[in-house]
Formats: structure tokens, C-alpha cells, sequence
């Protein structure tokens, strides 16, 4: 295991302080804030330290305001209900006496019952698709700032992510139809106590930001953050666990865009295994604003 996975791994494991109360480190992003999908998957790790012998099968939450990436984060839990065969519980993260992130999370006792899905969309092998270092390199000259490829590849050397198609950043100006596909695996295998249902599920959680908007970008041509000619930022985040899966071995994460309006823009996705195991459905919608020009 790489040190950037290992740093990856210990930002989940959150410090009990009191019952209940969790605090979380943050590390640098490749944005000016706190990344996040590093938020909503802490957050759902302190949602699953208080539950017992159950997985959650949905999360809903909401970004309050931009974290401090040079700040811990303290995360509460209330335990809303504890039945049968389902518990809820909320989780509120704060960052200098402040709300951030809000977060409900539904866990299930595991159980049979009727099962259908969707066929699993067409891509090609990930082992066909250029590396991010590979990639990343070729388009220096359209990020804003030359840190911006060595940041990218610096998240990457944790999340192996390899874009079926080109990306939005190397297609500005060309409308393309609002879809968008990624393979993505950990870097290194999960083993011992990281391998763990609930790590697996949090690391989904953290890379299921990390490229949802980008089939809104694509709709209109824009490369986002990275070249400067989009302001955007996550407004709320759902998503459903379908099925079991592992965040070490090839995951499909296929989104697409139905509408954009108001200075926001909806995307949905579903992350399939290789095997074609419709793991689980996301949907997000995130300001979406083209900077004023003076």
C-alpha cells in the first residue's frame, strides 16, 4: 500500500471524543476547501461506528458552507431510531462552531427478497485506458495553474481513475452529449482491518464527488474549476447501496446530466461492478455558475 492510500485510510478512521461525537483530520484538496466527498464519507463513518451488525442502504445530505481544509472536523450523531430491521441515524459536521455538512443515513439488517436491474452500460476495459499520469501531463497548458496537474496526481496515486472518454477539461468548447464514464479502484489492495464492508463504502462515498458534475460541464462545453470557466460547488449529495462490492477491485462509474437551470445542475449516476452487479445509484445537483467577466 502506497503512503497516499495509507493517508487516504487514516483520514476515515475518525478519534472518538465523547459517545456519539467523532473528529476528523483534514487534508489539502485539489480546491481551495474541504473536499466533499472527504466529508460525506466521514460523516457516514460516524453514522456507522454507533450502529451494529447492519450496512447502511442510503445516505441524503446537504453542503451548509465550504470546509476548512486546515481545520479538524467534529462530527455529532444522533440516533434517530433503532428498529427491527432498520436504524437512522444524522450526522452533523462542525467546523468552528459551525454547521457544514449535514447527513442522514438509513441502515438495514441484511436480508433476501426480490431482485432486478438494469444491464450494466458498455465501456471498455480499464486496462485499455490511459493512467491519470499519463493523461494529466498533456493538458498543463489549459489548467489555471500549473500546480493543478501535480495536485490531481497527487489524489490519484490513492484512486486509480481512468476516464473512458476525454474529459471536460480537454474538450472546452465543444458541446458533447451530457455523459460521462470513469473507472476507479484503490491503488492498493484493502486488507486486514481496512478490509472492512463499511471502508469499502466510504471510499464509494468519498470518489462518487469527485466526477459526477462533469456531465454537466460537458453538456456545454465547460472544463469546470480546473481551467476557470466554471464556479461550482456540491449542494447535496444521495446515494443507495445496492449490493456488495469492493472499492480495491475495477468499479464502472457511469453519470449523466437530465437538466441544468437556475445556476444549478442535476446529475445522476450508478457505479456497477466488473462483473455487472448494479452496486449503487447516486444522484447530486451542484452550482453550476459561469464567472462574471468585468
Amino acid at each position: 500500500m502506497n503512503e497516499t492510500l495509507a493517508r487516504l485510510l487514516d483520514l476515515l478512521d475518525l478519534e472518538p471524543i465523547e459517545r456519539d461525537i467523532y473528529r476528523g483530520a483534514s487534508h489539502p484538496s485539489v480546491i481551495p476547501r474541504v473536499f466533499g466527498g472527504q466529508v460525506a464519507a466521514q460523516s457516514l463513518v460516524a453514522a456507522c461506528r454507533t450502529v451494529e451488525d447492519r450496512l447502511p442502504h442510503s445516505l441524503h445530505s446537504y453542503f451548509l458552507r465550504p470546509g476548512d481544509p486546515g481545520a479538524p472536523i467534529v462530527y455529532n450523531v444522533d440516533r434517530i431510531r433503532d428498529g427491527r430491521s432498520f436504524a437512522t441515524r444524522r450526522v452533523v459536521a462542525v467546523q468552528h462552531g459551525q454547521p457544514i455538512f449535514h447527513l442522514s443515513a438509513s441502515f438495514q439488517t441484511a436480508e433476501e427478497g426480490l431482485a432486478h436491474q438494469e444491464p450494466m452500460p458498455e465501456a471498455p476495459d480499464p486496462e485499455t485506458l490511459p493512467t491519470a499520469a499519463e493523461m494529466l501531463p498533456q493538458y498543463e497548458d489549459r489548467f489555471v495553474h500549473p500546480s493543478v496537474s501535480k495536485r490531481l496526481l497527487d489524489v490519484r496515486r490513492a484512486i486509480d481513475l481512468r476516464y473512458v472518454a476525454e474529459p471536460p477539461f480537454a474538450t472546452v468548447g465543444s458541446p458533447r452529449e451530457p455523459r460521462s464514464q470513469v473507472w476507479f479502484r484503490t491503488t492498493g489492495a484493502l486488507t486486514g482491518v481496512h478490509d472492512d464492508p463499511v471502508v469499502h463504502l466510504c471510499l464509494a462515498t468519498y470518489v462518487s464527488d469527485m466526477t459526477l458534475l462533469d456531465s454537466v460541464l460537458l453538456a456545454h462545453g465547460r472544463g469546470g474549476w480546473t481551467v476557470g470557466d466554471v464556479v461550482g460547488a456540491s449542494l447535496d449529495h444521495a446515494m443507495w447501496f445496492h449490493r456488495p462490492f469492493r472499492a480495491d477491485e475495477w468499479l464502472l462509474y457511469d453519470t449523466d446530466s437530465p437538466t441544468t437551470q437556475g445556476g444549478r445542475g442535476l446529475a445522476r449516476g450508478q457505479i456497477w461492478t466488473r462483473d455487472g452487479d448494479l452496486a449503487v445509484s447516486v444522484i447530486q445537483e451542484g452550482v453550476v455558475r459561469v464567472p462574471r467577466t468585468r
